[in-house]
């Protein structure tokens, strides 16, 4: 999988093994869309005035962690990671609110915040200028002051997890040649090391490690790199002794999320059920899985309350998430009273306060960029701890998405896709629209507040998210439709995306623009080389474009994961060579915009570098800007502004927008 955020599954289980308990209904999926009834809102609040400088100063907020008890006279405190200074560091505020406090100062971004138990420090991730070999560090939350723990530049540690004590560190360690993820266990005190698995197989990883409350066991998730199986596994410390809880035929998934404070049961999400994530308790006595959902959505298990008595979980609707506060005992869910748009807990290694009274939890919108919430489980009420909308931007400037579903070429599914349609839009097929790609592929456009969409629809761009067949969020069979297909039925999908957006009778066909990151990026170079008459213009943004080199030069981890979902490259050559864009670029007509991280460990640039190297060649017209201290995609500020303001200005001269100088009236 290739995700472009840097802040980061049909056996039927027997009776025996399995209780199932009457899940809450959630809405059923939605029928085919009319194109004929996507409208332009009027609104004559709404100003053409957004800058890219402006929208990409709006603050970016990612993980956070409630202060131990005791650790302030003052209350609770919550530590996160922002990108206020430009930089992702770690934050200080009030759980009541107030004025941040910078913690940490560094060019590089850091991620993953944990506080240990006894308060003294906090644990996070930070790697160097993107290149993904993260380091566990340690900060004084009194000092300030920074000790880098594992200090390993050819080794990555991810996910650190404080021991219930306070004295050991858990966390995920892969030297930089292999594929494969083992768990250590770190003493703070005798200052070494200790390794809970070892001798993985190289097509495996293991992911996630949780402490049982009383220190003496961990739960951790090993994945599969095909993506198609995973396990829950239990691991002793003291003996280093893992034994499977989720033993099964056939490819089923699951993951671990939580340990029951009395350590008897895991909180797990799996497919397992009916091909569609749900929740459930694993006993792990017996084995048995008590299902607490099955619905034929997205499901996906959070962290018990330290009592006990409640967990959460979230479900993701077409786009949409909610939390869930689940009672253990009654069996009864209810979903919080929050925003539409997506919705989860946030806080390691828990959302609650731990007297059980509040819940942090993290919101963002299409018209909201995502902030911090506290959410009061007496009065059922919530304050909003972070404000991440600065620098002018007003919500009401923003575009609220249709959602709107249409056919698959072949007749085999329903695609879901998010519409953004300029505000005060004259209703003619005059207008440009941008077929905006996701990365992945196992991954789902979100109703979530993107800056760039935001304002191209500002400049009167309509823009349609689709999420393709292979994406996450509409069960097991959609997510594997793609599996040795890649660049096949998904292309299609996207495809049918832009025929979809031109019946709409606001898109002029000669103006339509291809665009996406990571996995988006291939399918961008995929579609401008395959359907060339089609598009105007396309910015893939750090692509692959050769499955050859890009298995040769990508991390290990990503190395097995291609060859599982492609197959050998020898026996499966004529695929390799088919779904390469590369070997196509003399068909590609449109202009190319294509961004690069020098240090991208998953699309390295060698391989943007070889489209603009052959366009060039045959005198097409190619533009390319790398980013040198940048990975895979761009977390520095100055260079998302940069990077967003040239592809923009790119666009503009391209595929112009319509004049619309209109009034409301017309």
């Amino acid at each position: 999988m290739r995700i472009l955020n840097p802040f980061v599954m049909v056996v039927v289980i027997t009776m025996a093994m399995t209780v199932l308990t009457t899940s809450q209904t959630l809405p059923a999926p939605q029928a085919i869309t009319d194109p004929k009834l996507i409208t332009s809102k009027p609104d004559a609040r709404v100003e053409k005035g957004l800058s890219i400088e402006k929208l990409y100063m709006t603050r970016q907020v990612g993980g956070s962690t409630w202060s131990p008890d005791g650790w302030s006279p003052n209350g609770t405190t919550v530590a996160f990671v922002s990108n206020l200074s430009g930089r992702n560091n770690l934050w200080l505020v009030a759980s009541e609110g107030g004025w941040p406090m910078q913690l940490t100062v560094s060019d590089q971004r850091q991620t993953s915040p944990t506080w240990s138990p006894d308060g003294k420090w906090i644990a996070y991730m930070s790697d160097y200028d993107g290149d993904e070999q993260w380091d566990i560090f340690l900060v004084s939350p009194k000092t300030g002051q920074v000790v880098n723990l594992t200090n390993t530049r050819e080794i990555a540690e991810e996910s650190p997890a404080w021991s219930p004590d306070g004295r050991y560190l858990a966390y995920m360690v892969k030297p930089k040649t292999s594929s494969v993820f083992e768990i250590d266990v770190y003493d703070t005190v005798l200052r070494d090391v200790k390794h809970l698995t070892t001798g993985t197989a190289k097509d495996r990883m293991n992911v996630a490690p949780i402490w049982s409350k009383d220190g003496k066991f961990i739960v951790y998730t090993q994945e599969q790199s095909k993506g198609t199986d995973s396990n829950v596994f239990v691991v002793e410390v003291a003996t280093a002794q893992s034994t499977l809880l989720t033993p099964h035929d056939g490819e089923r998934t699951y993951s671990a999320n939580d340990v029951s404070p009395d350590g008897k049961s895991v909180l797990i999400t799996s497919n397992a059920g009916d091909g569609y994530d749900n929740v459930g308790l694993l006993d792990i006595a017996s084995k048995k899985i008590r299902w607490l959902t099955q619905d034929k959505w997205e499901i996906s298990g959070e962290s018990f309350s330290p009592d006990g008595k409640f967990l959460t979980y979230t479900a993701n609707v077409d786009g949409n998430t909610d939390i869930y506060l689940y009672d253990v005992a009654s069996g009864k869910p209810h979903a919080l009273p929050l925003p539409k748009g997506v919705n989860h807990v946030a806080g390691r290694t828990s959302p609650f306060t731990p007297d059980n009274s509040r819940l942090l939890y993290y919101h963002t919108g299409p018209t909201a960029p995502g902030d911090l919430w506290v959410y009061d489980l007496a009065d059922s009420k919530s304050h909003q701890l972070t404000h991440s909308l600065v620098g002018g931007v007003r919500s009401e400037d923003m575009v609220e998405p249709q959602l709107v579903h249409y056919p698959s070429k072949d007749g085999k599914w329903t695609i879901s896709a998010f519409v953004y349609v300029p505000y005060n839009l004259p209703h003619k097929a005059e207008h440009p629209a941008i077929v905006y790609v996701h990365g992945g592929p196992t991954a789902q456009t979100m109703n979530t507040f993107n800056r760039f969409v935001q304002y191209m629809a500002n400049q009167g761009y309509i823009v349609i998210a689709p999420n393709y067949r292979g994406s996450t969020g509409y069960g097991k069979e959609f997510q594997h439709a793609n599996l040795f297909d890649m660049g096949g039925g998904d292309l299609q999908d996207i495809l049918a995306a832009a025929d979809w957006i031109k019946q709409t009778g606001y898109v002029d066909p000669k103006k339509l623009i291809l665009m996406g990151g990571s996995y988006g990026g291939y399918m961008t170079m995929m579609g401008v080389a395959k359907a060339p008459e089609l598009w105007a213009a396309g910015v893939p943004i750090v692509p692959f474009v050769n499955w050859f080199t890009e298995i040769q030069n990508e991390d290990p981890v990503l190395q097995q994961s291609d060859l599982a979902t492609m197959g050998d490259p020898e026996k499966n050559k004529s695929l390799y060579e088919d779904r390469s864009p590369i070997n196509f670029v003399d068909k590609i007509k449109a202009p190319l915009y294509l961004l690069a991280g020098g240090h991208d460990p998953r699309c390295p640039k060698t391989e943007a570098q070889q489209v603009v190297d052959a366009i060039k060649k045959r005198g097409g017209v190619v533009e390319y800007k790398v980013y040198e201290n940048e990975g895979h995609g761009f977390s520095k500020v100055e260079n998302q502004i940069d990077a967003y303001k040239r592809v923009a200005d790119f666009l503009k001269a391209h595929v112009p927008p319509a004049d619309c100088s209109c009034s409301l009236n017309e």
